[in-house]
């Protein structure tokens, strides 16, 4: 099993990496709401620095999971750039660079 935040930062990463690749391409896709469900078990952390975390359910070749309480969750994520040195989020993210006349 992985941390949820672990996906979330590796989905992350993929749609960086995803508009990146677009610079420079003739066809450019802008960046909508990114739909994400998975099966997730909670985990809770006895003692003073007590944590619940959210481990993604990971499938092995046959199907089958190591028995544990799971429930579905199902994010949307909004992606939005921030400029560098910070200041607020764009509306959009998109893949490759702006073409005259686009927008």
């Amino acid at each position: 099993m992985i941390e949820l935040y672990d996906m979330i930062s590796e989905l992350r990463r993929q749609l960086i990496a995803a508009a990146a690749d677009g610079n420079g391409q003739a066809v450019r896709f802008e960046l909508g709401p990114v739909e994400v469900e998975a099966t997730v078990a909670v985990t809770r952390e006895a003692g003073a620095g007590a944590k619940v975390r959210l481990w993604v359910v990971d499938l092995d070749s046959n199907g089958t999971y190591t028995q544990a309480q799971t429930q579905r969750v199902k994010l949307t994520l909004l992606p939005k750039t921030v400029p560098a040195g910070g200041g607020p989020a764009r509306p959009t993210m998109l893949a490759g660079r702006e073409v005259d006349g686009e927008r």
